[in-house]
Formats: structure tokens, C-alpha cells, sequence
């Protein structure tokens, strides 16, 4: 019989917690530089400061009981360093902020587990920032519990063909949409909107694209806020029909 894991995703309890409620953004900036840097020592953090003008809530998520623990630790590093820039940017702009007098700045950042069943782990972080404008960023890992190693968009395919395939079906996807809702925008070139740049045009998608596999075993792309359609749309998800990329995939182990 195998071992059976237990999958544990949050924050260690004894991470370092700061909080800052301050009036000016110079007091802010100041107590800034005594919080504790994120490092490889620290394997879970939960960062809040609070003022008049700024507001950070920075949260890294710790992934553990991985058979495979040189895997878990480069997703662990890599979750940490990606929170440790965003500190460090954070921290400059507040300066920043500091010496024109004014300014406002919000970074927030988090994790949603998006399937977690005895053969998937699929987990989504993401970004919010406002600095004068908004803008939000997601990104995935997906993991095959059994095998212990992680999936890309190549290792499930036999071929780039995937790429036309997928990209023509969102094509359709994003046509059908803004047929059914006039508030729905997408950067096509047939979309009929003569403003678009044509290097904001969508074509296709990339390689190496975010995705994630969802409860139902389907892959779904992911855009980021910006990526293919105006900021008010936020960002926008893609489920692909199994049947669009059936011929494509090496087999039906994660895709159903």
C-alpha cells in the first residue's frame, strides 16, 4: 500500500508578523528599515504595515511534507523571493513617496490552492498593486503529487501543437463572450476595435503560458490584468475543452 502525504500550504505559526500604524510616510519609511529581511532562514512570513498614504500586506506561502525536498525547497525559495523583491520595491518606492511629499501605494500579495486531490496540487499566487494606477498578477505552479515532480504546459503535450490549438479556441472564447456582454473586451485583431495596438493584439499563446489544472482535471489558461484585454477586466481565465486538445496531450493522467 503507498504512503499517503499530507499536503500542507499556509503560514508557519511562528512566522515574523510586523505591524505599523503610523501618520506620515518619513515615520513609515523609517520603520521600514528595521523589519526583519525575508530569507532563506525564514520559511513563512506574513508582512503588514499600515499608513496614512501606504498600505502592504505581503503574505509567502510555505508548501511541506514534499517526498521530493529539493523540489520543495526551490518552490519554498522561489515563493520567498518573489515576496522579498515586492518588500525591497516597496521599501524604495516608499522613499520615493517620501521625498515628493505625497503619493499612495498599495501592494498585497496571497495564494489561492486552486485543486489539491490524491494526484494534483495546483496553487495560485498573486499581486495587487495600485501606484496611481492598478494592476493585478497571477502565477501557478501545478504538481504531480504522486511523481513528485512539476508540471509545464510541454510535458503535456507531444508537440508545440498545442499552441494553435489552444490559442484558436480562446480566440473563439473571447468572441463568444463579448457577442454575449458588450462590457467584455478582448485585444483581437478581428475584434472590430480600430484602437488596438497591433503588439497588444492577441495571437497566440506562449510555451510556457500560466495555467493551472483545475478540480475537474481541465486545463485553464490565465491572463494577467492588461495582458490581452483592458485593465477593467481584471485577470481573465480560459477553461480548454478537453476535446480541443485531446490529440495533443500525451495522455489523460492530469487532463480529463
Amino acid at each position: 500500500m503507498k504512503k499517503r502525504y499530507k499536503w500542507i500550504i499556509g503560514l508557519t505559526s511562528a512566522a515574523a508578523i510586523f505591524t505599523a500604524s503610523v501618520n506620515t510616510s518619513a515615520s513609515f519609511a523609517k520603520t521600514l528599515s528595521d523589519v526583519p529581511v525575508v530569507g532563506t532562514i525564514v520559511k513563512g512570513v506574513s508582512f503588514t504595515a499600515e499608513g496614512k498614504d501606504v498600505d502592504a500586506q505581503l503574505q509567502v506561502p510555505k508548501i511541506e511534507n514534499l517526498e521530493n525536498k529539493e523540489l520543495e525547497s526551490s518552490l519554498n525559495q522561489k515563493y520567498l523571493a518573489e515576496n522579498q523583491k515586492l518588500y525591497d520595491e516597496f521599501k524604495k518606492e516608499i522613499n520615493e513617496i517620501k521625498e515628493k511629499g505625497n503619493g499612495h501605494l498599495s501592494v498585497h500579495t496571497g495564494y489561492e490552492v486552486k485543486t489539491d486531490d490524491e494526484l494534483i496540487f495546483s496553487i495560485g499566487r498573486y499581486t495587487d498593486k495600485v501606484k496611481g494606477s492598478s494592476s493585478t498578477i497571477m502565477k501557478y505552479d501545478t504538481i504531480d503529487k504522486k511523481e513528485q515532480v512539476l508540471l509545464t504546459l510541454p510535458i503535456l503535450f507531444k508537440n508545440n501543437d498545442y499552441i494553435a490549438d489552444i490559442s484558436e479556441n480562446i480566440k473563439n472564447q473571447m468572441k463568444e463572450q463579448m457577442k454575449k456582454d458588450s462590457n467584455k473586451v478582448y485585444w483581437l485583431s478581428d475584434s472590430g476595435i480600430e484602437d488596438i495596438n497591433k503588439a497588444d493584439r492577441f495571437e497566440q499563446i506562449t510555451a510556457d503560458q500560466n495555467f493551472y489544472i483545475n478540480k475537474d482535471h481541465q486545463l485553464v489558461i490565465s491572463f494577467d490584468e492588461y495582458e490581452v484585454a483592458p485593465g477593467n477586466m481584471g485577470v481573465v481565465e480560459f477553461v480548454i475543452p478537453t476535446e480541443i486538445i485531446s490529440k495533443d496531450l500525451v495522455g489523460h493522467k492530469y487532463i480529463k
